[in-house]
């Protein structure tokens, strides 16, 4: 074999074949890193997560390690977030960057791990290069908030090296080795709960270790203890979600369901078309006659892969890989409302690719010429892949290529017209953004956030009263909807209607006490109803829960200026000026305070950064012309130190 491939030595090839791995990945997934972040859980976890925005800080670290923020408890995650802003802010490409770099990584240790195990180099090469380039991946890599299954997979392949190496080598340094990944793993994404039985099913096959069954069983014993853990508090972080999917699915449809998605994925896998960033869940339509049918279809080939283990041991290995590291997400226990998702199959299908690459030989033994037709069909398959890959890499370019792909590909999708309605209106297309949500709504009435986004782009189109109408719609199906109340008190301020926003606003608190922009908005109505002192309390409340509200301060500032309290007035308006540079309003308001202070030269600074920020104010201009007036001619600023 080392003579036939290129006359190179043994680990050349294995250099070369890493070579081709890297490139095609990034030959494939090269565009992402010119893609934007998408309004599909990328605020949950980046750009609306100050948290994360922050940084690693030690109060991000904790909060990392305490928090069940979007409904998960994976601190790893998060710390990866959070080194990505300290090395990249908000720029998107460094975040897709990071995704790439560990599809990479995730694919030559996968190389590694089955050279190391099977011997097999060219079939180790191939089912990696399966891995890299299947389009059902696209989704985990080209989505940043999916940084848990590229995080995670990375962390549990790095577990298998260390199995392996305990394999060899047996003692308490490997074996704890293999704990603390697998404990990492877990702490990245709770998927690795089945890692246990993924080892075990290592052992059958291709390390051959069950000779001594028992032993091998009491080996995996203490795994399971960052199992547990981990599973206990996904648990509680998933609870409520959990418990009003049973409203809605109950556990016969959630059954149905997940025989069908086994089906499905395996047919994606083979011919995957028609990719869609969220399958909606049929429920109760789903047709029991082909849940039974995917049922029966699963017990044949796994009668079949263990009828065959002496014989094929790859095809229980593969087939178990695939159905055991699925169970966690295939949906008996329903978060969300999706059917299926691609990024769930990120782990899964290494076994099916296993299946494949070792079986295809093995049923073309007898064929003459079989070596050069295997070699045409795998690189005709990889080239389509990657081709595959690249044009679905595409629909991730922003939200709105995203939710129109959706759309375009499966039926009744109200997830997807809801978010396109919204990467619309984000847009700026708020004519675009209500026909979507009104096709949302015409799938399923009666949903309230999909009511207040409608709303929104009405009041944003001009249509107020309709608008109105649409929030008082989503109180009604739920009356502790505190955004909705909040949203209404903007209204109805900005109508005047100063009574009905004071209720609104004082709603809104009750609900929701740590509402930031409420406590803001109900001071700013109480400064205007003459009451500073109680506007004070409420503004002070905005900045204790969010101490980067630069409009809370700045209006803290205008109350202290107007009652004479200058020193507590500019510090509300430098703290202005730290969150917000180019906030111009504050300079001026700075300067002003600064001139009663008698420190005009400053003064001066201050109103040439607000003229420079807004040169169009000309109350800006005019402050500068005056407190420069005023200064004795040595004292005016040098024009390269304004």
């Amino acid at each position: 074999m080392k003579d036939n491939y290129f006359k190179l030595q043994y680990n050349q090839i294995k250099l070369l074949i890493c070579f081709f791995l890297v490139l095609a990945t990034i030959l494939t997934y090269w565009q992402i890193i010119h893609f934007d972040f998408v309004a599909f859980d990328d605020p949950l976890y980046v750009t609306e997560n100050s948290k994360v925005q922050d940084g690693l800080t030690y109060k991000g670290i904790a909060w990392a390690f305490t928090t069940f923020h979007a409904s998960n408890w994976h601190p790893i995650t998060w710390l990866s977030h959070m080194l990505d802003c300290e090395i990249y802010g908000l720029n998107p490409m460094g975040h897709h960057w990071t995704n790439l770099q560990l599809h990479i990584a995730n694919t030559l240790l996968l190389f590694f791990i089955l050279q190391q195990m099977t011997g097999a180099l060219w079939k180790s090469a191939f089912v990696a290069a399966l891995f890299a380039l299947h389009p059902l991946h696209v989704e985990s890599v080209a989505w940043i908030a999916e940084r848990k299954d590229v995080l995670s997979t990375f962390l549990g392949m790095l577990t298998i090296l260390a199995y392996i190496s305990y394999v060899k080598k047996r003692n308490v340094f490997r074996y704890f080795l293999v704990v603390i990944l697998l404990s990492l793993g877990l702490m990245a994404k709770s998927m690795l709960v089945t890692f246990p039985f993924v080892l075990l099913l290592l052992d059958f096959w291709p390390l051959g270790r069950l000779a001594n069954i028992s032993r091998i069983i009491w080996e995996k014993i203490p795994l399971f203890v960052p199992v547990v853990i981990s599973s206990v508090l996904t648990f509680m972080a998933q609870q409520s979600i959990a418990l009003k999917s049973l409203e809605i699915f109950s556990l016969k449809t959630r059954a149905a369901n997940a025989f069908i998605s086994y089906i499905s994925y395996m047919a994606k896998t083979i011919w995957p078309h028609h990719l869609s960033v969220f399958y909606p869940h049929q429920g109760a339509a789903l047709s029991l006659w082909h849940a039974y049918g995917a049922a029966f279809l699963i017990a044949c080939v796994s009668f079949f892969a263990l009828r065959k283990t002496k014989q094929y041991p790859y095809i229980a290995f593969g087939l178990f890989w695939f159905l055991v590291t699925l169970t966690p997400v295939i949906g008996m226990v329903q978060v969300g409302d999706q059917a299926m998702a691609d990024r769930y199959t990120y782990i899964p299908l290494t076994g099916l690719f296993i299946i494949v690459t070792w079986g295809i030989p093995d049923l073309l033994k007898k064929l003459r010429h079989r070596k050069p037709i295997l070699v045409i069909s795998a690189v005709t398959i990889l080239s389509v892949m990657s081709i595959s890959s690249y044009f679905q890499t595409a629909h991730w370019k922003n939200s709105i290529e995203l939710f129109k792909q959706a759309i375009k590909v499966t039926d009744d999708n109200l997830v997807a017209h809801n978010n396109l309605g919204t990467a619309f209106f984000a847009a700026g297309k708020p004519h675009e953004a209500i026909f979507h949500y009104k096709a949302a709504l015409k799938i399923k009435p009666n949903i309230p956030a999909t009511l207040k986004n409608l709303a929104a782009a009405l009041f944003d189109s001009g249509n107020t009263d309709d608008a109105i109408l649409y929030y008082k719609e989503a109180l009604r199906i739920n009356p502790k909807d505190s955004d909705s109340h909040y949203q209404l008190g903007n209204i109805q301020y900005q109508k005047g209607q100063s009574k009905a926003a004071l209720f609104h606003y004082e709603e809104t608190l009750r609900i929701n006490p740590d509402h930031a922009d409420a406590h803001n908005n109900l001071a700013n109505l109480l400064f205007t109803k003459g009451k500073p002192d109680k506007a004070v309390f409420h503004y002070k409340e905005a900045i204790r829960i969010d101490p980067k509200h630069a409009g809370a301060y700045f209006n803290l500032g205008i109350i202290f200026a107007g009652q004479g309290k200058i020193i507590d007035a500019l510090r509300q308006f430098s703290e202005v000026i730290k969150i917000n540079p180019d906030h111009a309003e504050a300079y001026n308001e700075a300067g002003k305070i600064l001139v009663c202070m008698g420190k005009l030269k400053t003064a001066e600074r201050f109103f040439y950064k607000a003229e420079k920020i807004n040169p169009d104010n000309k109350e800006f201009r005019t402050n500068r012309l005056i407190v420069n007036g005023i200064l004795d001619k040595d004292d005016k600023l040098p024009a390269n130190e304004k």
